[in-house]
């Protein structure tokens, strides 16, 4: 016989009630300020219209002998609204800015610059209707203080470059400003893997002619944002061309990069626009191949050679670039290679008619341009380096 089932017991087992928990509110913050976000959305249409009006910067063909079948290119970015390589960089920094919610209806921007930087920020400032401070040396050339002027900027002169950075920083916090800082967020405010950078625009313009992967990209490096988004831009395409930064005399980064120290430390460069006194936070030592040093006197050189031979007018920084790339051609030309190399035109000539191109003022800084000029006379005619 099987065992009797107990009665069943309709309470046995049967759970407690539980009182339900309190319903307790969320903290709820909107910020949502209507008035606040149609400024910014008429300041980055602003910024963005002014790159959709610019057209591109020409890619120019330096005069060499047709037959060693090597090519030689100049990326004229003076044609820029505001005269130089720096213009593509402030508009990226307008449009970081004001994307991160950092610059406001209110904002004072203040930039740390040798002079070119300031100049562009000064233009996009006036576009959306802020007010520019320009922290910059002393010594830089009157035309650049003139055309920060001009565009409604301030200038701040200070005793050197080394200074510039904590008097920008205090300065805009003295004024609630924002301090744009480009030796710090040039090489993540542009997009390095396409989007308008100058890399991509380099290699899209070379795409007719004869050797259209260059063999080498030669820049210098002021902030190290250009040198960082070529580079960046040449590995994440997998092209086979090289990087070379072309350094002026007294520049932190040659000696930071040849001894992987990110503390190197320099002086103050005579080549406005490239060389710093201290490794700058964006440049990317990692993506540059070779780094050569050019003498201050040889970059003037370069410039005057290269206004001889194409009626071109630049500003030191693209003696520099020359100096370098000239050298290349004639390494290439030695080992029998054959192929294209790019420098950019960085400024144009104007901006340094009481400095690099007043033979009083070449004289007083103790530059001798006569044995780097044969120097360069030798590239051109014989594919021959003698310096």
């Amino acid at each position: 016989m099987s065992a009797a089932t107990p009665a069943a017991n309709p309470d046995a087992g049967a759970p407690t009630a539980q009182p339900r928990p309190a319903v307790v509110g969320l903290v709820d913050v909107d910020r949502t300020d209507p008035a606040k976000r149609a400024w910014l959305t008429e300041a980055i249409r602003r910024v963005k219209a002014d790159g959709v009006r610019s057209a591109d910067t020409h890619l120019l063909q330096f005069p060499l002998p047709a037959e060693w079948g090597i090519d030689l290119y100049l990326k004229d970015e003076s044609t820029h609204p505001t005269g130089s390589l720096k213009h593509r960089l402030a508009r990226s920094l307008f449009l970081y800015g004001l994307c991160n919610d950092l610059i406001h209806a209110e904002s004072t921007i203040v930039e740390a610059s040798s002079g070119s930087t300031a100049i562009s920020e000064a233009y996009f400032a006036r576009l959306i209707g802020l007010p520019f401070v320009a922290v910059i040396p002393r010594r830089t050339s009157p035309e650049k203080i003139a055309a920060i002027e001009a565009y409604g900027g301030h200038c701040h002169l200070v005793g050197d470059a080394v200074s510039i950075y904590d008097e920008s920083s205090r300065l805009a916090a003295e004024l609630g400003g924002h301090y744009m800082d480009q030796f710090t967020f040039a090489e993540r405010a542009t997009d390095w893997r396409g989007n308008n950078n100058i890399a991509e625009s380099i290699f899209a313009q070379l795409r007719a002619e004869r050797h259209p992967l260059p063999e080498w990209i030669v820049v210098g490096a002021g902030t190290g944002g250009t040198s960082a988004t070529i580079g960046r831009y040449i590995r994440y395409q997998g092209h086979p061309t090289s990087l070379c930064v072309a350094d002026p005399e007294n520049s932190a980064f040659l000696a930071g990069w040849a001894g992987h120290d990110p503390g190197a430390t320099g002086g103050g460069s005579r080549i406005e626009g490239i060389g710093r006194p201290r490794m700058e936070p964006s440049f990317q030592p990692d993506v540059v191949d070779r780094m050569m040093g050019v003498p201050d006197a040889a970059s003037l050189a370069a410039t005057r050679f290269l206004q001889r031979h194409t009626g071109l007018c630049a500003g030191g920084s693209t003696g520099t670039n020359l100096y370098a790339a000239l050298r290349l051609v004639c390494e290439m030309r030695a080992a029998g290679r054959t192929g294209s190399i790019v420098t950019l035109l960085c400024d144009g000539g104007a901006r340094y008619g009481q400095t690099y191109y007043d033979d009083v003022w070449v004289a007083a800084q103790g530059f001798d341009l006569a044995p780097y000029l044969d120097v360069l006379a030798a590239a051109c005619a014989m594919g021959e380096w003698t310096g």
